[in-house]
């Protein structure tokens, strides 16, 4: 049996780990837990808690031996079950060998320091994890704890978050000192008209101990700093946004009841929209989901990008006209979603955009085959491209396969119910669509969200 300890966010020792280390003969942990341990017998053997491997091998090499030499004990950090060893002492072990024992979360912890729940709050780990994923978190969902690493920590966030309008929790050393009880209130008032507390100037201490520091700044100021490497858990939060209504179910919120909405849920010119049977098989293709990114290229009235933010991907619509792009950020606030709506053309405006993993073309003129080649080039997993030109087809095709997709397409024709004077109903046509599409034969596996 391995008895594994949670330890919370600080020292001393929970109580738990006090038995279990008594009849300890294998102690593995971290120097600062093995630190505060005074109660390990003499004669346990130690071992520091740093690359995983060795640890692992030293346990299965302990287990072989007879069972009076005592137990295997393990010490973790937080609650070893979430984003921790257990996984691993499972996976090498068995679960029915583990006795877990588990401690508060740093990001249990961070959100109980500045006073807000976290049912309803996106965890994503980028300790060890392209930071990307965490990112395309943050953009797209209003409450996000992130459990950074080396490379992968506050001010790696903040350059990556710069234009999101979000606002960063820091937490650092969580547990290091008496925690005071002073902290600062964030400005939750605008989500539900129920909060009354004023969010503390950014880059602010909303709480401190002796080392603990819990800090609200903006993605800017955490770009600028070294934080050492002391940091537990970023929360980043849309303040407008982070109360939301009683839940039955934790972590993001569901996915829609239902997508390729009827044209009429959007805002759109001389019905300049895609329509809805073209938008569903696009969607299928897309296959937007947390983590990812998507691009709307020529967006028009962003019922694609919309779309896609609301099956819970960060969305990038790229419109060339000011009125479109102010259609597009008023269909995503309709539809309570965020959509990072570019004013500009493409290819051009795309060399500042971060890469996608899908893209989605719905416009683009006689720039179509150079737009969807850059687009092509960049996509991590698949491009789908919409035309009701004929003449455009091939060009599209070949720009896909020349870039190395595996090309697809329809021709999608469908007529609908429409009423007729009498109490009767005739079938009206809409415009025939192609729709083409390009998936990569290999995905790329870096920053897919699990």
């Amino acid at each position: 049996m391995i008895t594994v300890v949670g330890t919370g966010t600080g020292a001393p020792l929970p109580p738990d780990a006090g038995a279990a280390l008594a009849g300890a003969g294998l102690v593995v942990g971290g120097r600062r837990h093995l630190a505060a341990a005074t109660t390990i017998p003499d004669t346990a053997e130690r071992v520091v808690l740093g690359p995983l491997a060795p640890a692992l091998d030293a346990i299965e090499q302990f287990l072989e031996k007879p069972a009076d030499q005592g137990r295997a004990v393990v010490l973790a950090s937080g609650d070893p079950g979430f984003f921790g060893i257990v996984r691993a002492l499972a996976e090498r072990f068995g679960a029915e060998r583990l006795e877990v024992h588990p401690g508060v979360s740093s990001v249990a912890t961070a959100f109980a320091r500045i006073g807000l729940t976290w049912d309803d709050a996106v965890v994503v780990s980028a300790h060890g994890r392209d930071l990307r994923t965490a990112v395309n978190v943050c953009r797209a969902h209003p409450k996000v704890a992130v459990l950074t690493g080396p490379g992968s920590g506050p001010a790696e966030l903040g350059a990556a978050l710069r234009s999101s309008g979000r606002v960063l929790v820091v937490a650092s050393a969580l547990g290091a000192g008496a925690y005071s009880g002073a902290a600062s209130a964030l400005n939750t008032g605008a989500a539900s008209g129920t909060g009354t507390g004023s969010a503390p100037a950014a880059g602010s201490v909303t709480h401190s101990g002796e080392r603990e520091r819990v800090e609200r700044v903006t993605p800017a100021e955490a770009a600028a700093r070294d934080w050492g490497p002391a940091v537990n858990v970023v929360l980043c939060l849309d303040e407008t946004r982070v109360l939301s209504p009683m839940r039955a179910i934790a972590g993001p919120p569901p996915g829609p009841a239902q997508w390729a909405l009827e044209e009429g849920e959007f805002t759109h010119r001389d019905s300049m929209i895609t329509k809805f049977e073209v938008r569903a098989l696009a969607l299928a293709r897309l296959g937007p989901r947390l983590g990812e990114h998507v691009w709307d290229i020529g967006a028009g009235s962003g019922s694609v990008a919309v779309e896609c933010a609301r099956l819970g991907a960060a969305v990038t619509a790229v419109e060339k006209t000011l009125d479109g792009v102010e259609r597009v950020r008023a269909n995503a606030a309709a539809h309570g979603v965020d959509v990072t709506a570019v004013h500009g053309a493409a290819p051009t405006v795309l060399s500042d955009l971060p890469d996608p993993d899908a893209v989605f073309i719905g416009g683009g003129g006689r720039e179509l085959p150079a737009i969807v080649t850059a687009c092509a080039r960049r996509a991590r997993r698949s491009v789908v491209v919409a035309m009701a030109a004929l003449d455009r087809v091939p060009a599209v095709r070949d720009a896909l396969v020349a870039a190395g997709l595996d090309c697809d397409g329809v021709l999608l024709q469908s007529s609908r119910l429409a009423p007729l004077p009498g109490d009767v109903t005739r079938l009206a046509a809409t415009n025939p669509v192609f729709l083409l599409w390009g998936v990569r034969p290999v995905a790329r596996s870096e920053g897919v969200a699990h």
